[in-house]
């Protein structure tokens, strides 16, 4: 550990006038070093416990959604050594579904579980944070998070409100909704009550349909007393738990939802205030509780879908016509085009994203889409 060498020491006695200031100086180095290198190890090991609260959208043991934040817990305790902790308030304890955002700006709370398209009313740039109608895959969406300028955007649209946002898991391509009647036009929209929020909801008001947003645990017995027409949940992983089938037989592929993210949220002075450790079992544990979040909803898509299949004949899958479809695609590219005129983060983020598809999805269709047709014919 020490520096100063035998041969050193040797010269140094040779010299009396300067033995004393180099002994001096020798010390001092030692001690310099020895503090830093301490340091370190007290930082680590110093004892202190924070005590963190997490509010959540969603309420108690919520499948899927509130195993993530379970996971992402639990790993911070064991990593940390039980020097971070943090205590989870689902919606049924803080009484504010949507009020996550809120929470965590004030500091009420130092994390939050949502999805970052809830807080359009706040900045309107926050929604494509989630996703967008016809947009990235969810492969496609981690890749331009983490590598093609997602993350930074993201601080850009949160940093004003002292928001840290991370991904906080994906669904995976989200089903169409489940519909009391039948779509065969887009006449039928015309009216409609439908739960769906995000840029999706943008484009359906334009077609004429009346969207809203309510809190899960609110859904079913909306569409149950009437309250709503039809719903987009998540699909199979999620929606059977929650019943919507008994009340709403037709039940729609996707095109609004192709990557929904959630979203962690951290207060950043209270980041700020952890040691760089600690800041770091917190980015890690969010990382790996999000992309577990994806695989788990992927497989419990899987499975959920063979049992609708057998158990529910009654309910009937469909695809939107081709009319339908059109106007949608129409509509969505409008509305895009129009938010990006007036604001110009709306038309960076766009851009960024637009950009990023084109090039990702090219790989996209040569590999995956590629194989999928070649390997599922008979």
């Amino acid at each position: 550990m020490f520096l100063v060498g035998i041969d050193k020491l040797i010269e140094i006695k040779k010299n009396k006038n300067k033995e004393n200031g180099m002994k001096k100086l020798f010390w001092l180095s030692q001690i310099i070093i020895l503090s830093l290198v301490l340091s370190g190890v007290v930082s680590a090991a110093d004892g202190k416990v924070y005590r963190w609260k997490l509010a959540e959208t969603w309420g108690p043991n919520f499948p899927i959604f509130g195993e993530a934040t379970k996971s992402m817990a639990k790993m911070v305790e064991e990593m940390s050594g039980g020097r971070l902790l943090i205590r989870i308030d689902s919606a049924n304890r803080h009484k504010s579904p949507l009020g996550i955002f809120d929470f965590v700006k004030t500091g009420r709370y130092q994390m939050g579980h949502s999805a970052s398209y809830y807080w359009k009313g706040k900045n309107f740039n926050s929604l494509f944070f989630t996703t967008v109608p016809f947009g990235m895959t969810t492969p496609e969406q981690y890749a331009w998070f983490y590598y093609g300028g997602g993350m930074e955007l993201m601080e850009k649209v949160y940093s004003p409100y002292g928001i840290l946002s991370f991904p906080g898991g994906n669904t995976g391509n989200q089903m169409g909704g489940w519909f009391k009647k039948e779509i065969n036009s887009v006449e039928d929209l015309k009216g409609l009550k439908m739960r769906i929020p995000g840029f999706a909801g943008e484009v359906l008001a334009k077609l004429g349909a009346k969207p809203t947003n309510i809190p899960s645990g609110e859904l079913y017995t909306a569409l149950e007393r009437n309250t709503i027409d039809a719903l987009e949940w998540v699909g199979p992983s999620l929606d059977l738990r929650m019943g919507f089938h008994k009340v709403a037989p037709y039940f729609y592929t996707g095109w609004h939802e192709p990557a929904a993210e959630l979203q962690f949220m951290v207060n950043e002075k209270a980041y700020n205030k952890l040691p760089k450790d600690l800041q770091k079992i917190l980015t890690v544990a969010m990382k790996a509780a999000a992309y577990d979040m994806y695989a788990q909803s992927y497989h419990e898509s899987g499975k959920n879908l063979a049992t609708l299949a057998k158990d529910y004949p009654n309910v009937k899958m469909r695809s939107f016509p081709e009319s339908v479809m059109t106007a949608i695609k129409d509509t969505n590219a409008a509305l895009l085009k129009e938010f990006a005129a007036k604001d110009p983060m709306t038309a960076e983020i766009l851009k960024s994203q637009s950009e990023y598809q084109a090039k990702v999805r090219a790989w996209t269709n040569l590999s995956d889409r590629t194989y999928l047709d070649t390997s599922d014919k008979r």
